[in-house]
């Protein structure tokens, strides 16, 4: 699979059954449809995660492809207030594509995660 911002090959990390596919050269993470749920290891909590991303209005970031079905992904805002991050999400649900860093900071004071498990899991991946 090739990366939607660089368009290098990406590998594959598995860790605790949760496979993410991860590009070397830009550090972007790509979450096939299912690995966030496995990641808060609750599908409740995986749909109000998703459930809560709002359309990113205006946004004038280039809109990249999804590596799975190659159409053009949205944009969506993450978060609350001044800490939101902008994304990209595949419009047929294929996943979700977070650019270096993006993931940690959205997981680093996130209330659906108290337990840290995505930051621990993450640190454990890449030792960061």
């Amino acid at each position: 699979m090739d990366c939607p911002l660089c368009r290098n090959a990406m590998i594959t990390l598995e860790l605790d059954a949760v496979e993410i596919d991860h590009c070397l050269e830009c550090g972007g993470i790509w979450l096939d449809a299912g690995e966030l749920e496995m990641l808060l290891g609750d599908s409740e909590k995986a749909c109000a995660v998703v459930g809560s991303f709002s359309a990113a209005v205006g946004c004038r970031e280039k809109l990249r492809k999804c590596p799975i079905c190659l159409k053009k992904m949205e944009k969506v805002l993450v978060g609350q207030g001044d800490k939101r991050v902008l994304i990209d999400r595949c419009r047929k649900a294929d996943g979700l594509w977070f650019d270096s860093g993006e993931l940690e900071d959205i997981f680093a004071g996130a209330a659906f995660d108290a337990e840290h498990k995505v930051q621990k899991l993450l640190k454990d991946m890449f030792g960061h």
